[in-house]
Order: structure tokens, then sequence, then C-alpha cells
């Protein structure tokens, strides 16, 4: 059911800042989505490899594959009698920030901004509970290890359709909160977002969160598609072409969680009766990394460079897959002048100043700053 039109994609939200359309990519300004504890969905950004295409539930199935025994299949109606689970997690693309990398050096890839990022509360289908529903992982396949998603409902930009995979342990974990879903933000899910199925993988880039999933295989290896095997993998920054790149690519593993990261999304200076110095409203999100290291305990913004800090308030978190919301009021400050900020978690870890800069301009994580 594979097509390449792009005449009949959805309508898109006019809060978007279009970055490409064929296909069609797009990011909120970060100004407007820390305005939300949960992001709607006029401001959840796109990012596709491929067109849009609206497919109706009456017709849609899930296959699941393992070794040469029978697919098992399923269909939307089936998943929704099934018991409907719940997640709050942040949703990020690997390449948030990559503009700014960008301005290091030349990176490949889309110039994103800092909007590639939503936080949203998913509805569907616990994976570990479908699997055992499949019968697969109890009738002897020890050789599995990996899950591998697939989307084949369109023609890709780098190959014949899309996909990823996880490692079997994070699919089963019933605490890693894994899902096909059908849901956000208790709306049904809309084509943009991978209407009408989703994989939500909470704690691991977009890359892995498949849309319009129609394939599941139980493998003994990770996906072999281009999208795991040869992108969204960090190499050294010495490798700075895509011939440098091209030996390279099964060397280094494929990411999963992203970096501890933090970003200034508004400073709004307050007027003040002296002419000298203003005070400054700041808000902006935080991003947890890897699982291990907790959730992100405290952000902290600067206005002289890193030499003294201020203590942000952190006005939400929800559970252990959210992103931070925060905002912090700087008073004596100059009438002009710039704000840094960087998190902290709860292992201790703290943001870097720079940001490791790759040829992909993925997982960007330097202090991030704005000028009032």
């Amino acid at each position: 059911m594979t097509h390449m039109n792009y005449a009949d994609e959805p309508q898109r939200s006019e809060l978007l800042v279009v970055q490409g359309t064929e296909p069609f990519n797009a990011e909120p300004p970060a100004a407007a989505l820390v305005e939300f504890e949960r992001t709607p969905d006029a401001l959840v950004y796109c990012r596709n490899h491929s067109p849009v295409c609206e497919y109706p539930e009456e017709t849609y199935f899930l296959t699941i594959k393992c070794a040469d025994a029978p697919p098992f299949r399923i269909s939307m109606r089936e998943l929704r009698a099934m018991p409907k689970a719940e997640v709050v997690a942040v949703l990020q693309c690997a390449g948030n920030r990559r503009k700014e990398m960008g301005a290091i050096k030349p990176v490949s890839g889309v110039a994103w901004a800092d909007g590639v990022v939503a936080n949203c509360s998913w509805g569907g289908v616990r994976l570990c509970e479908l699997l055992k529903r499949s019968k697969f992982l109890v009738n002897g396949s020890a050789h599995v290890s990996h899950v591998c998603f697939a989307s084949w409902s369109t023609l890709c930009q780098d190959d014949t359709y899309y996909g990823a995979s996880i490692p079997l342990k994070k699919a089963i974990t019933p605490e890693d909160h894994v899902l096909l879903a059908y849901e956000m933000n208790d709306e049904m899910l809309s084509a943009d977002h991978g209407g009408p199925l989703r994989v939500v993988v909470p704690g691991y880039l977009g890359a892995r969160w498949v849309k319009w999933v129609d394939t599941i295989v139980l493998s003994d290896a990770e996906s072999p598609n281009y999208y795991q095997q040869r992108d969204y993998k960090i190499l050294p920054p010495e490798v700075d072409s895509k011939a440098a790149a091209l030996p390279l690519w099964s060397k280094y593993p494929s990411m999963t969680a992203l970096p501890l990261n933090s970003v200034v999304a508004s400073v709004i200076a307050i007027p003040s009766s002296n002419s000298n110095t203003t005070s400054i409203h700041v808000k902006g999100y935080a991003l947890p990394g890897a699982p291990s290291c907790g959730k992100v305990s405290a952000v902290e913004v600067s206005v002289d460079n890193g030499a003294t800090w201020t203590s942000a308030t952190l006005t939400y978190q929800e559970g252990k897959w959210s992103w931070t919301l925060w905002e912090v009021v700087v008073d004596g400050v100059a009438q002009t002048g710039t704000v840094y900020c960087r998190a902290r978690d709860e292992s201790g870890g703290v943001q870097n100043r720079e940001g490791d800069w790759n040829l992909r301009g993925v997982a960007f994580n330097g202090w991030s700053s704005r000028s009032w």
C-alpha cells in the first residue's frame, strides 16, 4: 500500500514554522511550546521522511512476525478492545537544535531550531501485552533480542519503508511503558502524528517512535533499515563528509536516549523606573537524559556568561518520562544582554557548556541562550 503522493496531505497548523514541504517538516516556536504542560496537536512538530496519508481504522491491520511461524494479524478494532494504557512522555527529534550545531560547522539534515519536541499523553496498547497475545515469545523464541518496527505505508527518501528497532528487554518491561498508541492527549491520533497507530518509546529519541506502524518483526538483530543502520548515529567529530562516514556507520551504535538538555524559550524584559537596569522573566523547558540518570532536578540561568547562576522554579514535571517546564525572574540586569540556561539531573549530571559536533547534527545539548 505504498504511495509517493504529496498532493493529498492533511491540513497543517499555521502556528508551525515550515522547514520543508516535500516531505513536510515543521516546528513551532519554543516560546509557544512552553505555554502548555501538554503540547496541543497544533503545536506538535511534524517530522517526515515521506508523504503523509490518512488511513481509515476499519481497514488498518498490524502484523507481527517471528522466524518461520505463521504471522499474527490484529485489527484496530481488536487493539482498541484490549486494555488501554496511558503514559505522559516527551517526544523529541534527535535533530532538535541542529541549527545551533550547524553554526559551529555545517551538518547534514534539516536545520531545526529548538521546537522539535512535544510533551503529550499517549494512549494505546502496551507492547508487552500484545507480544504476550501473539504467543511468539511463549512458544520458544530464545533467539529474539530485538523488536523491529516497520511502516510500509509510504515510500521513504532513503529506503523502501521506514523502520527502527528497540531491544527486546525495553519492549517487554512494563515499567518502560512502550505502547502502540492510537490516542494523543485523549484524542484520536492524527495522520500527521502517526495515526491510526504509532510506536511510543518513552526515553528514546523520536526516530524509534515509528509512525503508521503496520509490521512488527521479532528478530535476533536490529532493524536492517537505513534509519536504524545508517542514520541517527553519532560519528566522531573528525568525520565531516558523507564519503568519510560511509565505511563507519556499522561501527557505531544506534542512538537510544538523548542527552540531558534545556532551552531558553522566551525572555521578556519587565519595565523598570531605573533607566540603567531592568528585570527579565525567563521561561523554558528541560529534557531528561538516559533513564538511569533520573529526572531533571534543577535548572539554572546565568546573565554573566556562566560566572554566577540563579536557580529557576520548576513549574511542571509529570512522571518519569515528561519534560520539565521552568521559569525565573532575574532582577537588576542590564537593559540588554544574553541569558544562558543549564539543567541538572538526579544523578548529579550537569548540562555541557558546549555541544559536541557531529556530521548528522544530532544530540546537541550545549547551554541554550537568548538575548533581550
